[in-house]
């Protein structure tokens, strides 16, 4: 029996990638698409392209979900075996006390702040340092240039899961299953992207879309939530289906794009919610841009606590965008000026 969506989930964000280092995840993905794709390949720099020939007549479509996570890379350890560290990705000081984080080979370290006090003001790196457990420079674990990432498991609540890395092992799990559902059955060409360092300006998902040349293209992604207690107001919340972006920091959406997502979402009965964001990016940037550039969109799933290790989101959300990109495939595209 295949693996439910869930399970996908569950099965991604166990795994260590952070950026640079998403070989375990690749070959984990590795193993679910290539029973469904045409042609298949891991480029230069890791990422994994599964490509679906179609029936023909459409556009070449290149989507991308990136393997990466945030996490952590050790900058010095000093002669007590305590560890300084750097964030690879945006790693939040603030968040940090109190939590664990593991290593390739095993090892696990705890994050305290200097002269811990009961409320600990955390604003940047300089004071934090990592708790190997070591009790001799002989013993220490860990050196300069290794990473590591948040040691925190998936949790099930029912209608809302939680995990580490569901920015984007949710967006990886969504891909596999929209390639599940859809099969051959899409008149385009469409290179399904998993990509690498998309944490670290979204340098996979350049090479990549320079290499494929896509017509169009979409990113799918996580996106914040709305619906937190004192949150800076922002439409999007969970329970109410996927954003589809309009613009962010780096992108300005293609208008046809946008509106071909969500009149397709509205014929479908869809639930969609519209999203223009300051602070983020996402791989669409590079794919607009690469080459001669692309047609490009981003649809994506809302998640709170963004970047923590608890990052939540709602199980209704996640099939809706694997609805909609299902659907979305399906059928021509009738985007004026595109293809």
């Amino acid at each position: 029996m295949k693996d439910t969506i869930k399970d996908l989930v569950r099965q991604l964000t166990a795994v260590q990638g952070p950026s640079g280092y998403e070989g375990l995840v690749c070959d984990l993905i590795r193993a679910q698409v290539e029973p469904l794709a045409d042609v298949m390949h891991v480029d230069r720099l890791g990422n994994l392209h599964a490509v679906v020939r179609g029936q023909g007549g459409g556009l070449r479509v290149m989507v991308a979900a990136h393997m990466d996570e945030i996490g952590l890379m050790v900058t010095h350890v000093d002669e007590k075996g305590f560890a300084r560290f750097t964030h690879v990705g945006d790693l939040w000081a603030a968040t940090l006390v109190g939590n664990r984080f593991v290593f390739p080979n095993g090892a696990v370290g705890v994050v305290n702040v200097e002269k811990y006090e009961k409320r600990p003001r955390v604003e940047n790196f300089d004071k934090l340092y990592l708790d190997l457990g070591a009790s001799d420079g002989a013993s220490w674990p860990v050196r300069v240039g290794d990473v590591a990432t948040f040691d925190r498991s998936f949790l099930d609540l029912g209608t809302r899961w939680v995990s580490k890395a569901m920015d984007d092992r949710l967006g990886c799990s969504i891909l596999i299953e929209v390639m599940r559902r859809l099969g051959d059955q899409t008149p385009h060409e469409i290179h399904f992207v998993f990509t690498v360092q998309e944490e670290l300006a979204s340098q996979g998902a350049m090479t990549s879309a320079f290499t494929i040349q896509p017509d169009l293209s979409i990113a799918l992604d996580v996106t914040g939530s709305g619906d937190l207690p004192g949150a800076t107001p922002f439409p999007v919340v969970l329970g109410k289906g996927p954003a589809v972006r309009v613009s962010d920091r780096t992108t300005l959406v293609h208008p046809a794009v946008k509106d071909w997502m969500t009149r397709t979402a509205e014929a479908r009965g869809i639930p969609y919610q519209l999203e223009v964001i300051v602070g983020l990016a996402s791989d669409a940037e590079k794919m607009q841009r690469s080459g001669a550039g692309s047609a490009a969109g981003v649809l994506s799933v809302p998640c709170r606590h963004l970047h923590t290790p608890s990052e939540m989101v709602d199980a209704g959300d996640v099939e809706h965008t694997v609805e909609l990109m299902v659907v979305l495939l399906a059928d021509l595209v009738d985007l004026e000026g595109v293809g």
